[in-house]
């Protein structure tokens, strides 16, 4: 069973037994997964003949708008930073893939430390590891239709793997979790006494 993190003075520490960190290296996998096949969307063909600065960069200066991530887990994980259109095309168009490179790092950083029962991180590293731990709710939530307080309390009644009938409430499980362990790390940057 996981053990909540928590402010020690080694830094912030806690454990999780092989079956969790196997669960949490697949589901940071699924949800990089994800993120490269959007990504695939602002790949540069290297046969253009590109002016340097934009095969530097791995834009095209005659790309026009994006469309917004078809599945809907996807679009949480990156939303439209406006509601206006063309500022959003233009976030989508020139700061998407960076947004998408740097979740890629932080969930693969998180898969790396799954390799250990006890986790030990200086609060940067933790924050990191709390960022990945949230992109693997957003995609969750999606998948469980949480979009309401109502919607939260029903999926939150599922704490005990003897409530678990369906691959919803399978999923439910794993969601709450994710969130407790979530919680736990941010409790343990949040709490100055150790």
């Amino acid at each position: 069973m996981a053990k909540a993190f928590r402010r020690t003075s080694r830094g912030i520490a806690g454990s999780l037994h092989e079956p969790e960190r196997k669960l949490l290296r697949d589901l940071f996998a699924d949800v990089i997964t994800l993120l490269e096949e959007r990504d695939e969307i602002h790949q540069v063909d290297a046969s253009e003949d590109l002016d340097p600065l934009y095969a530097l960069t791995g834009m095209s200066p005659d790309r026009g708008p994006l469309p917004e991530p078809a599945d809907p887990a996807t679009a949480r994980l990156l939303p439209t930073a406006s509601d206006d259109e063309q500022v959003a095309n233009e976030f989508r168009r020139f700061g998407e893939h960076d947004l998408i490179t740097s979740k890629i790092g932080r969930l693969r950083e998180a898969q790396f430390l799954m390799e250990n029962t006890k986790i030990v991180l200086d609060e940067a590293a933790a924050s990191r590891f709390a960022q990945a731990l949230n992109d693997v709710r957003l995609v969750l939530s999606q998948r469980l239709g949480i979009e309401s307080e109502a919607d939260s309390a029903r999926i939150g009644q599922i704490n005990d793997a003897a409530q678990v009938h369906t691959p919803q409430d399978y999923m439910a499980l794993v969601y709450n979790l994710i969130s407790w362990v979530q919680d736990t790390v941010m409790q343990a940057l949040l709490d100055s006494d150790y």
